[in-house]
């Protein structure tokens, strides 16, 4: 399963000189935790999140809202996202596999990663769409790559897929090698499945 296979997209970013209310408000109306940050170019140049917000915008001190001084301290506030952004943000590539994706996000603790095909944004992975992907039953996959491998073969049941534990085992016969390939790929693409067997029937 590759990073291509869950990823969002397209996805939404937020120019570095925008304000950060608007990156506030455009993270509540899309359900997103992380913004990817584009200059002018549409160029990534950092991440916003949730908590880099709210760094900035929530008093360490309980009673502050009660200090005269609190109006100075609002005045000396980041407000725009190029201020408040991480920059040199991690990303990956469309073909990288889930697994190394992962890794990578626990390793550095980082909860979202932008998908880069060269320098264009072309999705955003975050640890839920990972999840979500993992934890499909066996019974779910089963179906989905058995329906992948009918509609290649034109409605005609040439193969049978069974799913055990993400690893999908398809049975069948095949005209040639690049026949047996599309079919591994068919079912290496659907998101949960971690693996792929395939047992060859040779034509009469």
């Amino acid at each position: 399963m590759r990073a291509r296979d869950i990823m969002t997209s397209p996805v939404q970013v937020i120019w570095q000189n925008a304000p950060v209310e608007s990156a506030a408000e455009l993270m509540t109306a899309k359900s997103v935790t992380a913004l990817p940050v584009v200059d002018a170019n549409g160029t990534l140049i950092g991440m916003v999140s949730e908590s880099d917000l709210l760094w900035h915008r929530v008093p360490s001190d309980p009673v502050a809202h009660m200090w005269r001084r609190l109006d100075t301290d609002t005045a000396n506030r980041p407000s725009t996202v190029v201020e408040v952004m991480s920059p040199y943000p991690l990303t990956t590539e469309p073909d990288i596999d889930v697994a190394e994706v992962a890794d990578t996000m626990l390793q550095n603790d980082v909860r979202s990663m932008p998908v880069l095909d060269g320098t264009e944004i072309v999705g955003i992975i975050s640890r839920r769409d990972i999840l979500r992907a993992v934890v499909r039953g066996d019974d779910v996959l089963t179906q989905e790559v058995q329906h992948r491998l009918d509609e290649y073969a034109d409605g005609d049941r040439r193969w049978t897929a069974t799913v055990s534990g993400g690893i999908a085992s398809v049975v069948g016969e095949y005209r040639n090698d690049t026949d047996r390939a599309v079919v591994e790929v068919l079912a290496r693409t659907v998101p949960g499945v971690a693996g792929v067997k395939i047992t060859t029937t040779a034509t009469s």
